[in-house]
């Protein structure tokens, strides 16, 4: 049970594949990435990025561990369900149902205010329904 992500694994570095003769060995590693190598993101960033997955895992461990096997395996279900929610093309499309099953429902993020503003209502409800329909 963790509650902070793991730090990212290491890749191997230029030094671990290389020979003898302090060269990148091509044969058993494969060809050299130029972009891989000068990529690297910091253990902090990878924590950041994984940290909502990481508290979702222990909350459904918890929950697991509390009310047994077919408490998390419910809870998926319904978040399965409710993510899978057709909306009306048109009409501002707002999943509260999944926020309360994911426990975000009392966390204010800026989606919550500006949802939708970036575009203006529709022209035609029916072109919105054509192209959602791929008629």
């Amino acid at each position: 049970m963790r509650i902070v992500p793991p730090v990212a694994s290491k890749s191997a570095s230029l030094t671990a594949k290389a020979n003898t003769f302090g060269l990148h060995d091509t044969l058993q590693y494969g060809p050299r990435s130029i972009a891989a190598e000068t990529k690297s993101r910091g253990g902090l960033e990878n924590r950041l990025t994984r940290w909502e997955e990481t508290q979702d895992k222990l909350r459904l461990t918890m929950m697991r561990d509390l009310y047994g096997v077919h408490a998390p395996a419910r809870l998926l279900m319904e978040r399965k369900i409710v993510a899978s929610n057709l909306h009306m093309p048109g009409v501002s499309q707002s999943n509260i149902h999944l926020d309360i099953l994911m426990g975000r429902d009392e966390m204010l993020e800026p989606a919550d205010f500006f949802l939708g503003m970036e575009q203006g209502p529709p022209l035609s409800i029916h072109s919105e329904m054509e192209k959602k329909l791929r008629m």
